[in-house]
């Protein structure tokens, strides 16, 4: 299991190389499909901090705080060290990355609050936690 930091670095750093946008909002809606996918196909979370149910969908609070001063602008990373993410992983990651690359960071908002997971947590101002037991319930 990793950091959810360190998957985000991940998620970035491959964004950048491939010239995929990846705003802080649409990173925290691909942090949720990635764990989503770790869940179901490896039965085991991708990443250790916990998932809230925020107003624009689901968040990794941790990860939201250290890209927060990019706004809603496009995220840059240099030099991570790929080799933190072991490579069976990463291709899973991967894939996740390129399948929500061809949405806009509204579109998956909205594909996220229209699935249980998000919805059976959310209550406004109140970011509570979306249980990985929801998301692997849901997904499978």
């Amino acid at each position: 299991m990793y950091s959810a930091l360190d998957v985000a670095k991940y998620v970035i750093s491959y964004s950048n190389e491939k010239k995929y946008e990846i705003s802080n909002l649409k990173l925290q809606k691909i942090l949720y499909f990635i764990q989503a996918e770790f869940l179901v196909s490896e039965n085991q979370p991708c990443f250790y901090e916990e998932i809230e149910a925020w107003n624009f969908g689901p968040v990794v609070p941790e990860v939201y705080h250290v890209y927060k001063i990019f706004g809603g602008s496009n995220i840059y990373i240099r030099n991570f060290n790929k080799d933190k993410i072991l490579q069976k992983d990463r291709e899973l990651i991967e894939a996740m990355v390129d399948v929500c690359s061809k949405y806009s960071p509204s579109r998956l908002v909205e594909i996220t609050h229209n699935q249980t997971p998000w919805k059976n947590a959310y209550i406004r101002g109140v970011n509570n936690i979306i249980t990985r037991e929801s998301i692997k319930s849901f997904f499978s």
